[in-house]
């Protein structure tokens, strides 16, 4: 308990900046961040009504601003006039199907997004801590597995190449301008309030809910590291937590439970 305490009162009264906040992560990180005493303030650019984040009264109990990642002037605004000190940019374009579709939208969003992040909190003197969501689809495909954070990135396809030149220029502004910093990899999260219904543990739940048989929209075998959220969201508040004072500034890690599974083997775990 008394690190549980000590973690609480880390976030008491600390001014975060969260992009993505109606988000899958976004919300369920807005939410605990919100239980920590923290003062959150949120990038919004669509309504999402079924966000976790209009459950109850979430929603009003942090500043909310209305807006998106390609507007640099906008970001330096919100991080100055909210006096943010710790930035959690997990705000994306996070749909492989509509990244295929939509290659320039999604490079804007992610890429373009991404530096104007960076750039305005270069300019923001009270910036001390910043946590940048990269992903395992930056390694691109790989012959070993699981992957280390000493392997290239090397996306190919859209959103693959947009999350290896996301954790590329948070590298690049740690390393020209000492701008504090880390990158985080995480493999499919899963779990409540998660919209996104490409993906399988959602979509086999509501077919289920629905009487229909689950769809494999493949041949099995496709191999996926599945992390729930509310384990990312504490691992993302260690991080920031440590950051500054273990020197991890500039670093990049691979969050994961360490258990890879096909999709066949995930539909074993089902029935």
């Amino acid at each position: 308990m008394e690190g549980v305490g000590k973690e609480m009162s880390f976030w008491k009264d600390k001014n975060v900046f969260v992009t993505g906040c109606t988000g899958f992560l976004g919300s369920h990180m807005a939410k605990e961040l919100i239980k920590r005493g923290a003062n959150v303030t949120g990038l919004i650019r669509d309504d999402v009504p079924k966000s976790n984040l209009f459950e109850g009264e979430w929603i009003h109990k942090m500043n909310t601003v209305r807006g998106e990642l390609e507007d640099e002037q906008l970001i330096e605004r919100v991080l100055g006039e909210y006096e943010s000190d710790t930035i959690f940019h997990v705000a994306a374009q996070a749909i492989v199907g509509v990244a295929n579709r939509n290659p320039l939208s999604t490079f804007k969003a992610n890429i373009e997004g991404t530096w104007n992040i960076l750039e305005a909190a270069r300019r923001s003197p009270l910036v001390k801590r910043i946590v940048v969501a990269s992903s395992d689809k930056a390694y691109g495909d790989q012959e070993k597995l699981p992957y280390d954070e000493t392997m290239p990135l090397q996306g190919m396809h859209p959103y693959d190449v947009s999350k290896s030149c996301t954790d590329l220029l948070s590298q690049t502004y740690h390393k020209t301008y000492g701008l504090p910093v880390c990158i985080t990899r995480c493999g499919n999260l899963y779990g409540g309030g998660d919209l996104n219904f490409n993906r399988i543990i959602p979509q086999t739940i509501r077919s289920i809910l629905k009487g229909q048989p689950p769809v494999i929209r493949s041949d099995g075998t496709f191999i996926r590291d599945y992390f729930f959220v509310e384990d990312a969201v504490e691992a993302y508040l260690l991080l920031a937590e440590r950051m500054n004072e273990l020197k991890l500034e500039g670093e990049a890690f691979n969050f994961s439970n360490e258990i890879q599974l096909t999709v066949l083997d995930l539909s074993l775990i089902h029935i």
